[in-house]
Formats: structure tokens, sequence, C-alpha cells
């Protein structure tokens, strides 16, 4: 039987600094503590915002309900993590694809391997039936 070996190709391959920092900004986005973090910082600046609105002797509010300076900053948070995110998720979809394609050619190997082994198999049945 010939060995014949199977490398997988390019499923840890090196990634470029952008590639790198997408996938860290996507766990941290996807997390609870970003989750929990952004949460808190919405309330706080709602709170100040209202704060200061009801207080006339602490100044102008610097972003008055409803609150549009927050809207636009959370826009561009959106506009921004949705692109990284996608580029995240593609270059799982390509690991996935490396992957899948691994797993074909050892099952195709383990295959003719087993195949190779059924007929060694008979070949002793045969002869053992002979004697």
């Amino acid at each position: 039987m010939k060995k014949e070996e199977i490398k997988p190709n390019n499923i840890s391959h090196k990634l470029t600094f952008g590639q790198e920092a997408a996938d860290k900004l996507t766990g941290f986005a996807g997390s609870w503590t970003f989750i929990v973090l952004l949460m808190v910082l919405l309330i706080i600046w709602m709170i100040l915002n209202s704060y200061f609105l009801i207080s006339y002797e602490l100044g102008k509010p610097w972003d008055p309900y409803p609150f549009i300076l927050l809207n636009l900053i959370l826009s561009c948070l959106a506009a921004v993590q949705a692109p990284i995110i996608l580029m995240s998720q593609n270059r799982e979809a390509q690991r996935d694809r490396l992957r899948t394609e691994y797993d074909y050619k050892i099952n195709k190997k383990a295959e003719r391997e087993i195949q190779n082994i059924q007929k060694e198999l008979d070949e002793i049945k045969k002869i053992l039936r002979k004697k």
C-alpha cells in the first residue's frame, strides 16, 4: 500500500494586520463586555444630558433630547462595524471551505485504504477456503 500524506493548505496561514485587527474587533464587539459597556455609556450620556437640561445653573447640555449627536455617533459606529464584521465572517467562511476540502481528502484517503484492506481480506479468505 502506498502511503499518501495529506497536508492542510493554508488553514492557519499568517494573517495581515487588517485581518487580525478585524478578527479582534469582531471578537470584542460580539462580547457581553462590549454590550454592557456600550449600554452603561449610553445610559450615562442620557442621564448627564437630561440632568443638564433640567438644571439650568449647571449649564446647557451638549446633546439635548432627542440626543442627535449620540445618534450620529452610534450610526458611525454601526457603519464602521458592519464591514469589519463581514470581512471577519468572509475569512471564517474561507477557512471553513479549506477545512471541508481537507476533510474530504482525508475521507477519500481513508476510503481507498479501507478498499485495499477489504481486497486483502478477500484474498486471505480465498486462500483459507482453498486449504
